[in-house]
């Protein structure tokens, strides 16, 4: 039942830039708009498969991946940035833009070698891997487990949000990023960057998906699971939990960067507004309304919670945060399993 829909979910969504292309006036055709939105519930139908790599699998819930996300959306960004202004003897630019503003007269060090585009996507993985690492050995050597982790995760992210919006820290303050030109020598204004940035983030899914079934799949995914259900057993029979734990919090954690480096040239925009706890939060609702320890699930949450986000915050945003909060004490209380568990309860 999941392959059947997970096949048909693909199909539908490789066939819609094509549908961009037909003329305007066919009935079938998809404005550059809606190829857009569905590239960014790409994006977060990634980050959506990370947490539930996470909590559906290993017991941890985060309420900080928008954080890891904000990171690799921050990482493109500076690539991004580096490619406006002046351009310096090596042709690339000396100053991003918003550094000129601020008065700036030389480039900070963290900004070095982000002109070059496989460096920021490695810092892109790497960052985001790297704050994981260190948050994740400390916590679960000390054994901080359940809601205690939670609030940990959550006040990183809280704590991230504060220092990016300062002026000083060399990331654009409270604007952010934005006004991108090109990426990979190609203009982000044209539908045939959008139709590539919408693709690569299609493959990116489908590749993060196989990953994550792969380790659910494997004797990892069995020992994760019972790190989950039972921590002191496992670790009782000579299990090393803290291990199983801390490389599945890396990736998942690298994954949520990944996301975040694809969703920004989508939507033109990178500011520290991402780091809101809030972010974290609701994705973590698309786990649960989708299907906790699904994989699957976690995608159809993701695609089918944020596609009401889309027309309800055009009809009525002010209801938006109210919906989303009866959507979580109703998957809580009716739909313990979420969506595949509902589907799949259907069938038999």
């Amino acid at each position: 039942m999941r392959r059947a829909i997970l096949l048909a979910c693909i199909c539908t969504l490789a066939a819609l830039p094509l549908l961009n292309m037909l003329p305007t006036d066919n009935p079938l055709h998809v404005s550059d708009f809606i190829i857009t939105i569905v590239g960014k519930w790409l994006c977060y139908a990634i980050l959506a498969l990370s947490i539930d790599l996470a909590w559906g699998y290993a017991g941890i819930l985060s309420l900080g991946h928008g954080a890891f996300f904000a990171l690799g959306g921050y990482a493109i960004g500076m690539h991004l940035m580096r490619l406006i202004g002046p351009r310096g003897v090596y042709g690339h630019p000396i100053l991003p833009d918003f550094m000129v503003f601020l008065g700036y007269t030389e480039l900070p060090w963290f900004w070095w070698g982000f002109q070059s585009f496989p460096f920021a996507m490695a810092m892109a993985l790497a960052v985001p891997g790297l704050l994981a690492f260190v948050v994740g050995y400390l916590a679960f050597r000390s054994r901080i487990t359940g809601v205690y982790l939670s609030i940990l995760t959550q006040a990183l992210t809280y704590a991230l949000m504060l220092a990016f919006f300062r002026n000083d820290m060399g990331f654009g303050g409270n604007n952010g990023f934005t006004d991108f030109k090109e990426l990979l020598g190609f203009s982000l204004n044209t539908s045939s960057a959008r139709m590539g940035l919408f693709y690569a983030s299609l493959l990116a899914l489908v590749v993060a998906l196989a990953l994550c079934a792969n380790i659910v799949g494997s004797k990892l995914g069995r020992v994760l699971v019972a790190v989950r259900d039972g921590e002191s057993r496992a670790r009782f029979l000579g299990y090393d939990t803290l291990q199983h734990k801390l490389f599945i919090f890396v990736l998942s954690a690298m994954l949520a960067g990944l996301a975040g480096a694809l969703y920004v040239p989508q939507v033109g925009i990178i500011n520290p507004g991402e780091f809101s706890p809030g972010n974290s939060i609701e994705a973590v609702v698309w786990v649960a309304f989708g299907g906790r320890g699904t994989l699957v699930g976690a995608i159809l949450g993701a695609f089918s919670v944020n596609a009401l986000k889309t027309w309800l915050t055009s009809v009525a945003p002010d209801l938006w945060l109210f919906v989303l909060g009866a959507i979580f004490v109703a998957v809580t209380l009716l739909l313990p399993r979420g969506l595949i568990g509902l589907l799949e309860g259907r069938r038999k």
